[in-house]
């Protein structure tokens, strides 16, 4: 087990599947790995800018992002965040963790999300939520050109124009190339405050850059502890050993799983508010491992809800699944079982639960889960987090995004790169009569 920012990993629920003498076996080739791409060698080497990212971010960088915010705090009630992909699912998946996705915090603006896709009614729904209330339109795109928040992003331009008149572009922020593309050109045409993507961060890897840093600031999230987190565990993880570095062990287990025909990982929740950070996760390792016929399938479960669904194909199902607990041990609201309230005795057999935290009651569910799982033939990794804070969540996404690192170098793929991403969109072009 190892434990670091509040987060263990605990692998020993996947050692009848993988021996320690097969992980150790595979322990050189991790370590290569791991040197490839802190020597910055290898397919996809110039997109390794995250790698170093969370100990390259100043003071002065933090304090301009919160100045941005704070800007977009005092002009706007909602703010309106346009992106797909990575441009918008590392910033929804924090605020979600926090309980601020589709809430506005203390003296911060309501986030919203548009041009995560082309749902016409969805986009309207977005729209009427923004009603006549203030709005700052944060529009996240290296190119400009991607048609999904391209689409959205006119619409809504073409709504504060109407609304506010000259007065619009100082409500819009865009976070893009830093000299090409057309939102570039539109931004220094129209005036509108700027931030740079970097040109060696894929958009997956993107959340400690201003593509996640804007948003979260504006919405009240405490940015300089999240990339604080990620620093630590970046520190951390430089180490070679399997028995210090989390993200080097939990790359190499589920590697030497996959070998063995566990060809499918499900990250399984016990906290409904980090369902959005598993879409994350299946995002980053789905795009940066599936290529050439390869790579682990990523799914995502949150139980115990789909403990009633989901739950008995993972039991009993085909025995090809891995399965990554994703638990919280405290929830900070203090919830417990009350008591009968001299109803009877007993009427709906809870009594010996009463006065005990769902803290408590929702963690045996996921020890009884694990165990049954184990059971099942469900080789089983836990991830425990002590709490969910900005700190540990920045400590978990650059824990993910090594390990995917990783991953990708032992599966023999380049995890910085996506062609498979562009086939629909010829298709959809050719059928649209792009010009």
């Amino acid at each position: 087990m190892i434990e670091h920012e509040g987060i263990r990993l605990d692998i020993s629920g996947a050692g009848e599947y993988l021996p320690a003498s097969e992980l150790e076996a595979l322990e050189p080739r991790a370590m290569a790995a791991l040197a490839e791409l802190h020597d910055g060698t290898g397919p996809g080497a110039d997109f390794l800018g995250w790698l170093d990212l969370p100990s390259s971010i100043t003071a002065d960088d933090l304090g301009n992002v919160q100045a941005e915010a704070d800007r977009i705090a005092a002009q706007a009630e909602v703010l309106a965040v346009v992106g797909i992909g990575g441009s918008y699912l590392g910033a929804r998946a924090v605020l979600a963790a926090l309980g601020l996705d589709g809430r506005a915090g203390s003296g911060r603006p309501e986030v919203v999300f548009a041009g995560t896709g082309l749902c016409g009614a969805t986009l309207q729904q977005t729209l009427d939520r923004l009603g006549d209330r203030d709005v700052h339109v944060c529009v996240i795109s290296k190119s400009g050109t991607t048609l999904e928040p391209a689409v959205a992003f006119r619409i809504l331009r073409a709504g504060l124009a109407a609304r506010y008149g000259g007065g619009a572009a100082s409500r819009i922020t865009a976070v893009t190339d830093a000299s090409r593309g057309a939102l570039r050109r539109l931004a220094e045409a129209e005036g509108y405050a700027t931030f740079v993507i970097p040109d060696d961060v894929g958009g997956r890897f993107s959340v400690l850059t201003p593509v996640g840093l804007v948003p979260l600031a504006a919405a009240g999230v405490d940015v300089a502890a999240l990339v604080g987190g990620a620093r630590s565990m970046a520190e951390l993880c430089r180490s070679d050993d399997l028995r210090v570095n989390p993200a080097l062990l939990y790359a190499t287990v589920r590697y030497g799983l996959y070998t063995k025909g566990f060809t499918t990982e499900i990250l399984s929740s016990f906290h409904g508010g980090m369902q959005l950070m598993q879409e994350w996760w299946k995002q980053l390792f789905g795009e940066s491992e599936g290529k050439q016929g390869r790579g682990i399938f990523p799914a995502s479960t949150v139980f115990t809800t789909d403990l009633h669904s989901l739950g008995q194909y993972i039991q009993d199902g085909r025995r090809v699944l891995q399965e990554t607990f994703l638990a919280v041990r405290e929830t900070g609201t203090g919830l417990a079982v009350p008591g009968g309230g001299g109803e009877g005795p007993d009427p709906d057999g809870l009594d010996y639960l009463a006065g005990r935290s769902l803290d408590e009651i929702n963690w045996k569910a996921y020890e009884g889960t694990r165990t049954a799982h184990l059971a099942g033939g469900v080789p089983c990794l836990g991830l425990e987090l002590d709490r969910v804070d900005a700190r540990t969540l920045g400590a978990l996404i650059y824990m993910f995004e090594l390990a995917v690192g990783i991953g990708g170098r032992l599966l023999g793929v380049n995890p910085f790169d996506q062609p498979g991403v562009e086939t629909y969109k010829k298709e959809m072009f050719r059928l649209l009569g792009k010009p």
